[in-house]
């Protein structure tokens, strides 16, 4: 067992308290989803190098999670081992999505023209900010997992719990970042925010970051007052991170391999979902006309709805994951069976697309509408289907990941920071592929057509 971990599991409420900050961490990430990829091509970026904004992510967690996860599994603080980094954590989300809202108000203080398309200065503050949001996203989710487990004492089953509530608060979190997305005039709550520099889009988004703030500042402070833990004792990182890649087993090295295999399907989609609505379904452009604009935004607003449709069914999915996994099998028969739903959906999204683009090409050069009841329908019924195979890949990986790794001795947080490398490594692959292979074509579907056919893998 590892040093520092109960021996006894704790009741089922603290598992519940330290799993409800996946509410304030998920909040922020269900906006920088559903609106920074629209947002940064506001500031002069063109589409086809988001792709590499996005890079940033992935390289800092590669770097960041293992060191991350040494360091919290080793911890010997007055205050313990995961909370320290909880918090410190939640106040670098504070500080990086802070630079993300007001990017352009700084920007434009240190020289960036109103005239100009291209924001040099604001892109240089956004992706900053973008940086540090996606190292603390890692730094914050690594030590509550690890911390659930620690709670779970061993209990494969109250590991598998703790995870299904992690997933559920993290639907939680999705639904109300995705909620407070799809107003318009949020922004009018807070009047500052609306500035020479930053219209209302920019206004709202600001608004959106400044309730984050408080909303993970709550909770975290909630969490890290409420449960306690025990103290860890050191040992050489290298040492224990060479240890853990030496002593992995078959089991978990199938684990990474099929992890690394369902991200590279969900990663398109979870980058351009909103955008794929505002371009293909709605036929908007960002830096087209007034009408193209307008449809680009109704798209962006709409696919923010079908991320929360999808999150509600994500959180009652993730209570229902261990009854359904013993009624199938298994929690590995399970994440099978949702594979091929993700495989389905994802090719779904090239049907929608084409039957968008099928209604425009029949009514011809004109002012558009949005696309008929039908084709919006048919994209959000994908959205919320989406979800299930979501609850699963959210939770059922993660609890694996500490029941074999418990089971060969190896830290929790350094296990997990494993993990994550078989999810931060595709991202970089679909980042580069995405950027290299878009160039010539832009479209979103060159993004979501090779999701499906992983999937299936």
């Amino acid at each position: 067992m590892e040093t520092g971990q109960s021996e006894n599991p704790r009741p089922l409420w603290h598992m519940v308290v330290v799993a409800s900050i996946a509410v304030g961490i998920q909040f922020g990430w269900a906006l920088q989803l559903s609106l920074l990829t629209p947002y940064v091509q506001t500031l002069g970026v063109p589409h086809v190098w988001v792709d590499f904004i996005w890079l940033c992510g992935p390289i800092s967690g590669l770097l960041v999670q293992p060191i991350v996860g040494y360091s919290s599994d080793r911890c010997t603080s007055r205050i313990d081992r995961r909370r320290p980094f909880i918090a410190v954590g939640a106040c670098f989300v504070a500080l990086s999505v802070f630079f993300i809202g007001f990017a352009k108000d700084i920007g434009h203080r240190a020289g960036d023209s109103l005239h100009s398309p291209t924001k040099p200065r604001a892109v240089a503050i956004f992706v900053t900010g973008f940086w540090i949001l996606d190292v603390v996203n890692n730094m914050l989710q690594g030590p509550c997992r690890a911390f659930l487990a620690d709670l779970s004492a061993n209990d494969h089953q109250r590991m598998r719990t703790a995870n299904g509530w992690f997933s559920f608060f993290m639907a939680i979190g999705n639904v109300l970042g995705y909620a407070a997305s799809s107003f318009s005039n949020l922004h009018k709550l807070v009047p500052f925010t609306l500035t020479t520099a930053c219209d209302v889009y920019c206004a709202n988004l600001k608004t959106y970051f400044l309730i984050d703030i408080v909303f993970l500042m709550s909770v975290t402070i909630i969490v890290i007052t409420t449960v306690k833990e025990t103290p860890g004792s050191s040992c050489a990182f290298i040492g224990e991170l060479a240890s853990t890649f030496k002593t992995l087993k078959k089991p978990m090295r199938i684990l990474l391999l099929v992890t690394c295999l369902n991200w590279i399907a969900w990663f398109p989609f979870l980058l351009y979902d909103t955008d794929w609505m505002g371009v293909e379904v709605y036929g908007g452009n960002v830096k087209g006309s007034t009408n193209q604009q307008k449809l680009y935004d109704q798209g962006v607003r709409a696919g923010a709805l079908g991320l929360m449709i999808n999150s509600i069914v994500l959180a009652f999915a993730s209570l229902g994951l261990e009854l359904v996994s013993r009624l199938v099998g298994g929690v590995k028969n399970l994440w099978g069976v949702v594979n091929f739903i993700l495989t389905a959906c994802l090719a779904g999204t090239v049907r929608v697309t084409k039957l968008a683009e099928a209604w425009r090409n029949k009514l011809g050069p004109q002012i558009l509408p949005p696309p008929p009841i039908n084709i919006k329908a048919s994209a959000l019924a994908l959205f919320g289907l989406m979800g299930i195979p979501l609850a699963v890949t959210f939770s059922i990986p993660f609890a694996l990941a500490s029941i074999y790794c418990s089971g060969a001795g190896a830290g929790q947080s350094m296990s997990l920071g494993v993990l994550n490398l078989s999810i931060v490594i595709p991202q970089m692959i679909i980042s580069v592929r995405l950027a290299i292979f878009a160039l010539p074509n832009p479209k979103n579907q060159v993004s979501l057509n090779p999701g499906s056919t992983m999937a299936a893998h």
